[in-house]
């Protein structure tokens, strides 16, 4: 399983990066517009956070497939071969997937709200499909369960591709799609963090601490005493 960072705030991508075994970052117009920077400039800092190997992934936001289609060979030019465009899964994204997956450019399918588009997205060669498991819910949908239904008709049809699943309120929606065995899940940094922030972790540490302390003294470790 993937863990990827959904966030193009620079400083919280280099903490995440630096504490965590994460493998690449999301963006999407919105997140993009959230830092007030231009697009290329933010995406470039990012790239150099993450490295070559990271997965970078952005977004086309073009209404025609011939846009798209541009828009991805102008991605990939700036951005580097790990880096793959995000395309809506709407009829001109289809169109457009198709030919990218032709050109053998890297690509995955984004907006995903039902099962069919992240079917459909995934005939076309779409290494990914991203369903929005939060956004799912608020419209009165199961979220994690239209995932699990996405991901078992892509394991069932045999076409190679896999879940990105994106859109999280909290650690047990991960939780819950992580243990169904997706490829990959793109979540926010103060997700991330919640993973493993539990008041009986912090208390646990703090007796080890403290008892430590009171065996050799305050301040000192195993590398000193």
């Amino acid at each position: 399983m993937k863990l990827c960072i959904d966030d193009a705030n620079v400083e919280k991508i280099r903490r995440v990066y630096d504490l965590y075994p994460v493998d690449g970052v999301s963006t999407n117009p919105s997140i993009l517009a959230k830092t007030g920077r231009k697009p290329y400039e933010v995406l470039k800092e990012i790239r150099t956070i993450i490295g070559e190997d990271g997965e970078l992934f952005v977004q086309a936001v073009s209404p025609t497939a011939e846009g798209i289609v541009e828009e991805a060979h102008r991605i990939a030019a700036e951005l580097g071969k790990t880096t793959l465009t995000k395309i809506p899964c709407v009829p001109q994204g289809f169109k457009a997937m198709k030919q990218l997956k032709a050109e053998g450019l890297r690509f995955i399918g984004t907006a995903i709200y039902t099962p069919m588009q992240g079917l459909l997205a995934a005939k076309c060669g779409a290494e990914y499909v991203a369903p929005y498991v939060n956004r799912i819910d608020n419209m009165g949908f199961d979220g994690v369960q239209v995932s699990r239904d996405i991901h078992d008709a892509i394991v069932r049809n045999g076409l190679d591709s896999g879940l990105l699943a994106a859109s999280f309120k909290n650690s047990q929606q991960v939780l819950e799609l992580v243990k169904y065995g997706v490829k990959a899940v793109t979540v926010a940094p103060d997700v991330i963090e919640g993973l493993v922030k539990n008041a009986a972790i912090d208390a646990a540490i703090g007796q080890f601490n403290r008892d430590f302390a009171g065996l050799v003294g305050p301040g000192r470790t195993m590398a000193d005493c």
